[in-house]
């Protein structure tokens, strides 16, 4: 009898020890510091953007001043019956509020539009900006790995170094300066590309759908910011490429793959391209949360209707529902992209997961 309550006593797991083996878990505790970061993001956006200078009553006060010549109590009294919105409530009932609906999946309405919810304008405005930034994304990460592999296979050719240099001069130039530069000389001095006509993210009344017209004009309207996008990116992942092929053309696996007879093809793809190439697709995963947040000077540049210029509007107009919504975004798509990547080196490197504790 005291053998089997020994036995079962030790097939008991204790709750406290479930809870530490999944605590303990590298998956779980990523997860888990992502979530924190996200609250901890969303509350820090939610008390900056009230700390900005005037409030959007005050800006849209003084807009009817100055546009119609109201008196400041017009514009106060028209104002006060648009705005859904009370800044007088204490700010701790506001965050609990705001942070209670979010819970819920709103993210409120816009104070300019009244009635419009946020979710409405960032499922309108969002998918434009994947588009433009996810495009010159994937444009310049297959240029860059493509000329990086060359340019370290042709160390002594006479393009190699025209080609590194122009990569390294790319690469420290900011993306709104080439968008200037392009916006001046093909738009305006050389007058290449129509940029009247390229406002916007695409032609009004034309129907949207899997079409060759439609197509067309969307990248027609995305043109000049994918090149921008393009022109500043792929710099980097040439000279990145180019350093991981130099170094993993070193590797004592590829010099006995070539004693071994393989030809320089097969080497090439599975061996040097492969390896050289898994930083930067983390790189890569890691990029992609920055397409939101990346957009806002290039899509006012060029008046591309994507989320990016919908926020500078929210800036101007001190929309705080607008502006906390596409923040928001900003945020998780960071947080989920680093998420990736981690997961990412975990499943392509075990001892990621050794070291993290898993």
């Amino acid at each position: 009898m005291s053998v089997a309550t020994a036995s079962q006593g030790k097939a008991k797991v204790s709750p406290g020890r479930i809870a530490r083996t999944i605590a303990s878990n590298y998956l779980v505790r990523r997860l888990g510091k992502a979530l924190f970061t996200v609250w901890f993001v969303t509350t820090l956006i939610f008390f900056l953007v009230r700390l900005m200078p005037s409030n959007p009553i005050e800006v849209y006060i003084n807009e009817l001043i100055v546009q119609y010549s109201l008196t400041y109590p017009e514009a106060r009294d028209q104002a006060a019956s648009l705005f859904a919105i009370d800044l007088d409530a204490p700010l701790w009932k506001q965050y609990v509020d705001y942070m209670g609906n979010l819970v819920q999946g709103n993210m409120g309405t816009s104070l300019r539009s009244p009635g419009t919810p946020v979710t409405a304008i960032i499922a309108r405005f969002l998918p434009w900006t994947i588009f433009s930034v996810g495009v010159g994304l994937l444009i310049s990460f297959s240029i860059g790995m493509t000329l990086g592999m060359l340019s370290a296979y042709r160390r002594d050719s006479a393009w190699e170094p025209v080609v590194s240099a122009i990569g390294s001069f790319l690469s420290s130039v900011p993306d709104y300066i080439i968008g200037i530069l392009l916006l001046v000389y093909l738009g305006v001095r050389w007058e290449i590309v129509p940029i009247h006509a390229m406002r916007g993210s695409s032609t009004p009344g034309i129907q949207p759908g899997f079409t060759l017209k439609f197509i067309k004009d969307i990248f027609f309207h995305a043109a000049l910011p994918i090149a921008t996008y393009v022109l500043a990116t792929f710099g980097g992942w040439l000279l990145t490429m180019k350093s991981n092929t130099i170094s993993t053309l070193g590797e004592d696996y590829v010099t006995v793959a070539r004693a071994r007879g393989l030809t320089e093809g097969r080497i090439t793809s599975a061996y040097v391209g492969r390896n050289a190439s898994l930083p930067l697709i983390a790189q890569l995963a890691i990029s992609i949360g920055f397409v939101v947040g990346g957009s806002i000077l290039i899509e006012f540049i060029f008046v591309y209707q994507g989320i990016g210029f919908q926020l500078r509007e929210a800036i101007n107009t001190r929309d705080y529902p607008v502006m906390q919504g596409i923040f928001l975004v900003i945020t998780m798509a960071v947080i989920l992209s680093n998420l990736l990547a981690d997961y990412a080196y975990g499943w392509l490197d075990p001892r990621v997961r050794i070291a993290g504790g898993e």
